[in-house]
């Protein structure tokens, strides 16, 4: 149980308290509500471009990390489709430092032409090391626009097109930092060796004077039903040839969530699961294999994928993926191991949860979802699914017409 407070300032700023008298650190986490999703088709990048741009110095605060580290903390931050999340770690009795550092860039980011075109070319050459440059780090460039075709989950964080970063103009990459970058769409969490009225004074004290900006209202166009499988083969210089099926599935606040989450769980999570068991160690067809859900919060994908074994033919290789998906639409899974995989996400649950930073980061994703005490509740929620749960689930996620397959082959020659 993450027992948390919480208070919301006037200018909207939500701020939640974790005290945690174990450590004498703290943790400071800013998550803003904002994602690739919220770009313009034609400028896309955006919100990965601000990852970067919020450490390049604030209005009052030239430099972000050199104080920081002055003060003995770390930190990092992070773009998804969904949210831009920023967190901290630093001393507890140093904690008025981050307030301090938050709030200016929040203010006012100290945005030029100069420090555009700075990090343009870091975009840039991240897109080049990351996702061309790396073997299959394309995939997801070319998987998202596969399976999406309405929904802005079509393009990757960095974007749809570098080309979008590289003629972005100062004033559009301000226009965005002021319609995003504001209390009335962030929430502030802290967890540690902290007082949450010391915190809510803090917060007042140097978030209180920001105007409050707009709560971001999205109208985002919804993916409509796919009625056909999707198919793309590609050759690139890789080692191993790989297969990737990605379904669409519901979003994360959906009732079924639970129910795909613990079927790629019973696909992939561990040695003796279906995939690892099964294809790699008895018919050996692959090398590797995985399964996951994106926990998109609009509705996602589950994503199965497996490097094939030299020698295999990609097509066997693929049938024995779908063998396996099928054995859960036309069989129920024993009880045991149901709970043998619910057991599992009890345990990693309980791990992460027992991370000061994990606990501030959760809090603030659970509150974007609504109400921050979901965090509490997800141990339930996985374990009420039932075996026909898992069957009724796949069966509507494991179809042909819903699959998008992009076969990821060696180059020859």
């Amino acid at each position: 149980m993450v027992n948390f407070e919480k208070h919301i300032l006037s200018n909207g700023l939500k701020v939640l308290v974790h005290r945690d008298d174990a450590t004498p650190m703290a943790a400071v986490n800013v998550l803003y509500d904002v994602g690739a999703r919220d770009e313009h088709p034609d400028r896309t990048g955006f919100a990965h471009l601000f990852e970067h741009f919020m450490f390049e110095g604030s209005v009052n605060i030239p430099s972000y990390d050199r104080p920081l580290q002055f003060a003995g903390g770390e930190n990092n931050a992070f773009t998804t489709n969904d949210i831009t999340n920023y967190y901290l770690t630093l001393p507890a009795q140093n904690i008025e430092v981050a307030f301090w550092l938050e709030s200016d860039r929040m203010l006012g980011l100290a945005l030029s032409d100069e420090k555009l075109s700075i990090q343009k070319k870091v975009v840039t050459e991240e897109y080049r090391q990351s996702y061309l440059n790396q073997p299959y780090g394309d995939a997801w460039l070319l998987l998202q626009p596969l399976a999406y075709k309405v929904h802005p989950y079509r393009w990757s964080t960095i974007g749809a097109s570098i080309d979008h970063i590289h003629n972005a103009s100062l004033d559009e990459v301000k226009a965005f930092f002021s319609r995003f970058y504001h209390p009335a769409n962030a929430i502030l969490s802290v967890s540690g060796n902290v007082d949450p009225e010391d915190v809510f004074r803090l917060a007042e004290k140097w978030f209180g004077g920001i105007r409050p900006g707009e709560y971001n209202k999205r109208k985002l166009p919804r993916e409509p039903d796919q009625q056909e499988e999707r198919r793309m083969t590609v050759f690139r210089d890789v080692p191993q040839n790989q297969i990737y099926l990605a379904f669409h599935m519901c979003g994360r606040s959906h009732v079924d969530f639970h129910s795909a989450d613990l079927i790629s769980d019973l696909l992939a999570n561990g040695e003796s699961a279906r995939l690892n068991g099964k294809l790699v160690h008895d018919k050996k067809y692959f090398s590797e294999v995985n399964a996951y859900v994106t926990g998109q919060l609009d509705p996602g994908l589950l994503i199965i994928t497996g490097k094939t074994k030299h020698g295999i033919d990609l097509r066997e290789a693929e049938d024995a993926l779908w063998a396996e998906a099928s054995l859960l639409v036309n069989e129920r899974v024993g009880e045991r191991e149901l709970q043998k995989v619910k057991n599992k996400v009890e345990a990693s649950h309980v791990f992460t949860e027992s991370n000061m930073l994990a606990k501030a980061m959760n809090l603030a994703y659970y509150e974007l979802m609504g109400d921050a005490d979901l965090l509490n509740r997800q141990v339930d929620a996985w374990f009420k699914v039932t075996s026909a749960d898992i069957q009724r689930v796949a069966g509507e996620i494991f179809s042909e017409k819903n699959a998008n397959v992009l076969h990821y082959c060696v180059q020859e020659g």
